[in-house]
């Protein structure tokens, strides 16, 4: 399991033309993807890895600060390009792999007392966001 997080001022999800997810609020944009052998030991350890991490204003957590959170499901953190030009997603899960799992992420958030909005699973975004700092992490599990 791959978490890209940001710790940004704003950010939002449109799909369609309609906005789906928004923070009005500071706290954090996570991009996840999943990987084949991930289960519910990667989503207890991510979920937990990024409620507590101290990226945000004065080295405090999105749980420190009670921030909300923006999680957008992205198989593409398991691209590969390293031959080519054309990269590979083979080590990228299955949608009906990934999606349960992305889900039971969110759901585990929240469990900690995140408040999470979420982007549409397998739908193509818009996501806009503001960085501050920038802070970006990736977190591997």
């Amino acid at each position: 399991m791959r978490a890209v997080v940001q710790a940004v001022s704003s950010a939002s999800v449109v799909v369609d033309g309609v906005t789906v997810a928004h923070l009005a609020s500071p706290g954090l944009l996570v991009y996840l993807g999943i990987t084949h052998t991930d289960g519910p030991a990667e989503v207890t350890w991510m979920s937990r890895k990024v409620w507590g991490v101290r990226i945000l204003a004065d080295e405090k957590s999105a749980s420190d600060l009670d921030a909300p959170l923006l999680v957008v499901s992205q198989f593409t953190l398991y691209g590969d390009a390293r031959k080519g030009r054309r990269p590979t997603w083979e080590a990228a899960a299955p949608g009906p792999v990934s999606e349960p799992l992305y889900d039971a992420f969110c759901a585990s958030l929240s469990s900690l007392g995140a408040h999470v909005e979420t982007g549409v699973f397998g739908a193509q975004m818009q996501v806009s966001s503001v960085n501050e700092g920038p802070v970006t992490l990736l977190l591997d599990r």
